[in-house]
């Protein structure tokens, strides 16, 4: 692990034990076992390690996407992608958690797109695959389309287990409900 990489792991494992308004670059580094000034190096303030942190989450779901979607049809890859994200925000919830607060409420709001881009262009090569086969409405457009369709799995996954109730039973009706929204508009 380089030392950036170092900065990032320590940086989320403070964040998540003190919070981000009460954690110290100083935590981070002792954590990361650097020195202050290397820290600065890398990053501006503590609070400019939070797009990386993001991209961290940005990188286990699309690796988790990319070794687990496939399916003969696209309700089957469409399946495949909820289960994962679903998966993905309950094992991780208190890092999305995390990534919400800090980049929400700081100045790196803006880099959202960007931090989300490989995820939304995962989402719209399936789809391009699927419009091609004659699978999908011929007009849907496939940039638009996987930006809303990745925004809104995103959105009830963390909707059903950072604040609503977490059962099972539930989320599976979650899932169920929102892959056929999703594929009664593709």
């Amino acid at each position: 692990m380089n030392k950036e990489e170092r900065i990032i792991e320590s940086a989320i494992d403070v964040f998540l034990e003190k919070g981000i308004e009460k954690s110290t670059v100083s935590e981070i580094v002792k954590k990361a076992e650097i020195a202050q000034g290397t820290f600065y190096l890398y990053f501006d303030s503590k609070l400019s390690v939070m797009p990386k942190i993001a991209e961290v989450m940005v990188v286990k779901m699309l690796n988790e996407l990319s070794k687990n979607v496939s399916g003969e049809t696209i309700e089957e890859e469409i399946k495949s992608v909820i289960d994962i994200i679903f998966t993905l925000t309950k094992e991780y919830k208190s890092l999305t958690t995390l990534i919400y607060a800090g980049l929400t409420q700081t100045q790196y709001v803006g880099d959202w797109e960007k931090i989300y881009a490989p995820l939304y262009h995962f989402i719209e090569n399936l789809l391009i695959v699927r419009k091609e086969n004659g699978e999908t409405r011929e007009t849907l457009n496939t940039t638009f389309t996987s930006k809303i369709l990745f925004g809104s799995i995103e959105s009830v996954a963390e909707q059903m287990y950072l604040y609503d109730d977490s059962s099972e039973e539930k989320a599976n009706e979650y899932k169920e409900e929102l892959l056929k929204f999703i594929l009664h508009g593709i």
